[in-house]
């Protein structure tokens, strides 16, 4: 269980990593931070679980089932058209309070799962360089997955947005999921040479699996996109009926501990490039184990990082700078060497 304390403080931290992004979830965030009431509805998640992210896609889930409630009116995913105003926290507050035991048991039962397909966008330069290094088609295995939607990254198509060369497209021209980065470079660096295409012989995913068959799972995927950012939500759908027509395999376990049972789902001769996204995962030691040569390539704090196994030793290059919902990578001059 998580104390009061905690909550509120857990609150306070998801505003300031709204602010600037979801000017709702900002706003709710805010409030709920300041009211211990709303704020123990979160008391009810375990600790390493507890986050303003999670009381925020438990109500998100609760409109949903609601979508006439007034409330909706505040929600864009639902079709919303309101900005956060003085009505908008009083009318959140009685919607959760008077929902309270249903709030308390999402919280409880489920965790955030990070459904960011824009992430792919951020990916994919460091992928094209692992693919280059392997020199063969890659086996792509997502750790820490929840629907797998980063495996699909070969087939969406990307616009590189760059001041140097206008814009840069990489991916099948005629792909489902577009995908729009802004790319800069830091003092120094030299754009990335992005191939047309990643070629991808095989695909797997270690983590949570979530079935995106089941509806409810399926809801739960949708209620943890942010409510004011339907884009992502429309990506997240797209990109779904994407993976459903050639689902990869997808295995329940422990991301670092499982790795080595995931990477058996991956012919032998096709080179490994593991894939996580915000994923807080410590794969080095893992990687370093793996009886071949294993490229890994994370986002995390604001970085995008590839690092390289072979025969057990592993070197790690910080490639680009980012923002968290892909929207920009600021690539380094130490990424060109």
């Amino acid at each position: 269980m998580t104390s009061p304390d905690l909550a509120q403080r857990r609150l306070s931290e998801f505003a300031d990593e709204a602010s600037g992004v979801s000017p709702l979830y900002e706003h709710l965030a805010r409030h709920a931070a300041d009211d211990p009431e709303v704020a123990r509805l979160l008391t009810a998640a375990p600790e390493a679980h507890a986050s303003g992210a999670l009381l925020l896609a438990a109500a998100h889930r609760l409109v949903q089932v609601e979508p006439f409630h007034p409330l909706s009116n505040y929600y864009p995913s639902l079709g919303g058209t309101y900005g956060p105003d003085e009505a908008t926290w009083p009318l959140f507050r009685d919607f959760l309070l008077e929902r309270s035991e249903r709030v308390r048991e999402l919280v409880a039962t489920r965790t955030t799962r990070t459904c960011e397909v824009r992430g792919a966008a951020v990916l994919f330069p460091a992928v094209a360089i692992a693919a280059k290094q392997a020199g063969a088609p890659v086996g792509l295995l997502e750790a820490g997955t929840s629907a797998g939607l980063l495996l699909g990254l070969d087939q969406y198509a990307y616009r590189y947005q760059t001041e140097q060369a206008g814009q840069v497209v990489a991916g099948p021209a005629k792909a489902a999921v577009g995908l729009h980065c802004a790319l800069e470079l830091a003092p120094g660096a030299e754009l990335p040479k992005l191939p047309k295409s990643v070629k991808v012989a095989a695909k797997a995913g270690i983590g949570e699996p979530a079935d995106l068959d089941d509806e409810d799972a399926y809801a739960w995927l949708e209620a943890c996109v942010w409510a004011d950012q339907p884009e992502r939500l429309r990506l997240f759908g797209v990109a779904a009926g994407v993976l459903r027509k050639k689902p990869p395999q997808l295995l329940a376990g422990d991301p670092v501990a499982d790795l080595p049972k995931a990477a058996d789902l991956i012919p032998a001769d096709a080179p490994l490039v593991v894939l996580t996204y915000a994923s807080g995962l410590d794969l080095l030691p893992a990687l370093a184990e793996l009886p071949r040569p294993a490229w890994w390539v994370g986002h995390e704090g604001g970085e995008l990082r590839l690092s390289r196994s072979r025969d057990g030793q592993t070197e790690t290059r910080v490639l680009a700078r980012t923002e968290a919902h892909g929207q920009r990578l600021v690539w380094l001059p130490t990424a060109t060497r």
